[in-house]
């Protein structure tokens, strides 16, 4: 073989290392630009979306002036009956799997339901209801039967994301976190603020540590543990409504 082939070959090898080295990387940069578009798209729809107005159940207020009365009514009535029922439906991976809400059935052109922003993580990525693998795989998702992102008295709403997928971070550096930290709903109708209250390692089959609290409004970050583990254990972060 002569010198100027070993070179085109040595040359052609080293490109298709660098390419294999570097494909998570950029397949991760463009996860995170798409999530990030996602959730400009999000915000800029909702600031240009007019409200009508709404009754809400149980509030000291008769009315309140609020986006897409029938799904924020069948959101609250939802919320109210998994907690009756104490979440049953939890038991079974399809069920959580499978969303609670399909947005486009009350009106709405995307399946994104809001923004989760974790100031010390320096993340910010899009809600979607139920935790698919699409889902996953596009941004922070809802685990169906627990309390939807909407808030209220006897709520526990978890949101599941991969600790880290496809060059991209989502939760990775979850462990940043520390109590009295601040996490961020933006949902349809408005922010939801709540604060690192309590941080704990389960293991998968330890279902009650994400059930509803009675009493209190809270938010679960969920996520696997250690991190590239296969999931052995889950990683939760319990935060309290502000």
């Amino acid at each position: 073989m002569g010198k100027g082939l070993q070179r085109t070959v040595l040359v052609v090898l080293f490109l298709v290392g660098l390419a294999v080295f570097s494909y998570p990387y950029a397949q991760g940069f463009l996860v995170k630009r798409e999530m990030e578009s996602t959730v400009q798209t999000f915000q800029e729809q909702k600031e240009t979306q007019s409200t009508t107005s709404v009754v809400i159940p149980d509030s000291t207020q008769p009315s309140e002036q609020r986006l897409y009365p029938e799904l924020w009514e069948d959101m609250t009535a939802y919320n109210e009956e998994i907690f009756k029922q104490g979440q049953s439906g939890l038991s079974c991976k399809l069920d959580y799997q499978q969303p609670s809400f399909r947005l486009a059935d009350y009106g709405l052109k995307e399946e994104v339901f809001g923004v989760i922003t974790i100031p010390a993580m320096e993340l910010e990525m899009p809600i979607y209801l139920g935790a698919t693998n699409q889902h996953m795989a596009d941004g922070a998702a809802h685990l169906s039967q627990t309390s939807l992102p909407i808030g209220g008295a006897n709520t526990n709403c978890v949101i599941a994301g991969h600790r880290g997928y496809g060059g991209a971070s989502y939760f990775r550096y979850i462990d940043k976190l520390q109590i009295g930290d601040t996490v961020t709903i933006t949902n349809l109708w408005g922010q939801l603020t709540y604060r690192v209250a309590e941080i704990k390692i389960i293991y998968p089959y330890q279902v009650e540590e994400i059930l509803i609290q009675p009493g209190r409004e809270l938010l679960t970050l969920l996520t696997c543990h250690p991190y590239a583990s296969g999931g052995k254990q889950r990683y939760l972060v319990i935060c309290e409504r502000v």
